[in-house]
């Protein structure tokens, strides 16, 4: 049974008093002298009460080493974890709005504009996933190809009707070069001057 620091002490202090009391009193007589034994005196008898009256009050007290480390468990969670289905969630409603607002009509699945919308959302999904994980190297591959297949269709609905592109492009805020026209060479480097003719072997005939 373990006891308390206090305790450990008061029995310490208690025995060298009795020690200080009875060191000079000789060794108890057997019984058949015990008629003619000296009394034992009142401090004696009081230091021993003290003592047991200490020993009733101590309490078994058990304490394991988890005790000494714990922490309040009621400790709120970080604010910045994202729960992965409540993310999906809001995703999947705001692809399908995104979707139904730039459809050309009820029925439409493959519409340039339908495509790029959606591609968008599924793109800004992505880059919120990367930044919490940047080791995630299979997802930043298929992001580069979502942007290089949305660029294709940019290009494509420039091609087909200039008006549409802006309007897409404006309203989903998405950054994009329209492609340039095919220059001649000529167009290209016309502005250079003209290089030395060759000589040698090196001229061809």
């Amino acid at each position: 049974m373990a006891f308390p620091k206090s305790t450990i002490l008061a029995v310490i202090a208690a025995s060298a008093l009795v020690l200080s009391a009875d060191a000079f009193v000789p060794v108890a007589p057997s019984r058949s002298a015990l008629a003619g034994a000296r009394p034992i005196s009142a401090d004696v008898v009081a230091v021993r009460s003290t003592i047991e009256d200490l020993e009733e009050e101590v309490e078994d007290v058990i304490v394991t080493a988890g005790d000494l480390d714990d922490e309040p468990s009621d400790i709120a969670a970080d604010d910045d974890v994202s729960d992965d289905s409540l993310n999906r969630f809001f995703h999947e409603e705001r692809l399908l709005e995104l979707r139904t607002q730039f459809r050309r009509h009820d029925a439409d699945s493959g519409s340039p504009e339908y495509q790029v919308a959606g591609m968008t959302e599924r793109i800004s999904y992505l880059t919120k996933h990367l930044r919490a994980h940047p080791k995630d190297f299979s997802t930043r591959r298929g992001l580069v190809a979502l942007v290089n297949k949305r660029r294709r269709l940019l290009n494509f609905l420039f091609g087909e009707d200039v008006e549409r592109y802006k309007n897409l492009v404006g309203s989903l805020g998405i950054r994009h070069k329209p492609p340039s026209k095919v220059q001649t060479k000529e167009d290209r480097y016309g502005r250079f001057p003209k290089q030395k003719e060759n000589k040698g072997k090196s001229k061809m005939k």
